[in-house]
């Protein structure tokens, strides 16, 4: 039995270890950061916290045998994704990392792209405007550089303590999030503008259609780039990967 360890938090992550999960010839854990509170009900055995950078992970890899490391994060976990490249190195295991692709751009897309969070703020210029922020709650800290806008800010879990800014309103939600839902999402709190990540994927697509549909620009923070590694960009990929015979003649030795 290969055993089998995903670095997880993602959709894609879920969907790869539900893939793995029947299978008698390998033994799947996933792994998770411990970020959310609550994260979602996962199909193979849980591993929650971090390692203590690529030499913990490393030896993480080696105590517990594992055979092939799978970089399922999120395309923003960049010091992540670094560290488990490096890891996996040091202990001699099988790598490859499962990248969804970014949206591109379409007719009616009206995208400004900036490189972080403090860019993004930077780009709201200085007039008031009501903004819908969907970033994680540890990219905030920069918007209270810009307390005249009115932020509606979707997370995961709750954001405590609220952003020092005199006009903010807080929702929780996990996607799927469906278009005609972010539309109305929009047009209730009159937002003028989106700031998101380029997340990739079909969960939180949802608001960059629902802007594009509105007319409504999207202040884009651009991915981090991902170190030089093997990667696919689907589950299916990921499968056949495992399935070649050649995937572990280097791991242990062998």
């Amino acid at each position: 039995m290969r055993r089998i360890l995903i670095l997880g938090g993602t959709a894609e992550a879920r969907a790869l270890a539900a893939r793995l999960a029947p299978r008698a010839d390998l033994a799947v854990t996933l792994s998770l950061a411990g970020r959310t509170a609550s994260p979602a009900p996962q199909p193979v055995p849980v591993r929650s916290g971090g390692f203590g950078g690529p030499e913990g992970l490393a030896d993480y890899l080696t105590s517990a045998r594992i055979d092939a490391l799978i970089d399922a994060t999120h395309p923003y976990a960049a010091a992540i994704s670094a560290n488990a490249v490096r890891a996996a190195q040091r202990a001699g295991v099988a790598f490859l990392a499962l990248h969804r692709p970014p949206w591109q751009p379409i007719a009616g897309d009206q995208w400004i792209e900036v490189a972080d969070a403090a860019s993004a703020v930077a780009a709201l210029g200085n007039a008031p405007r009501r903004v819908f922020v969907a970033l994680g709650r540890n990219e905030l800290a920069p918007f209270v550089q810009a307390p005249q806008h009115h932020y509606l800010i979707r997370s995961v879990d709750p954001v405590d303590p609220p952003l020092g800014v005199p006009h903010a309103a807080y929702i929780t939600g996990r996607g799927p999030f469906e278009e005609a839902d972010e539309r109305a999402l929009m047009v209730r709190w009159r937002i003028e503008l989106v700031v998101s990540k380029n997340s990739g994927g079909e969960a939180s697509y949802g608001k960059i259609a629902a802007a594009r549909a509105l007319g409504l620009p999207v202040i884009m923070l651009r991915r981090p780039a991902p170190p030089r590694a093997p990667s696919v960009a689907t589950i299916d990929h990921v499968l056949a990967w495992l399935d070649h015979a050649e995937t572990f003649s280097t791991t242990r030795g062998v």
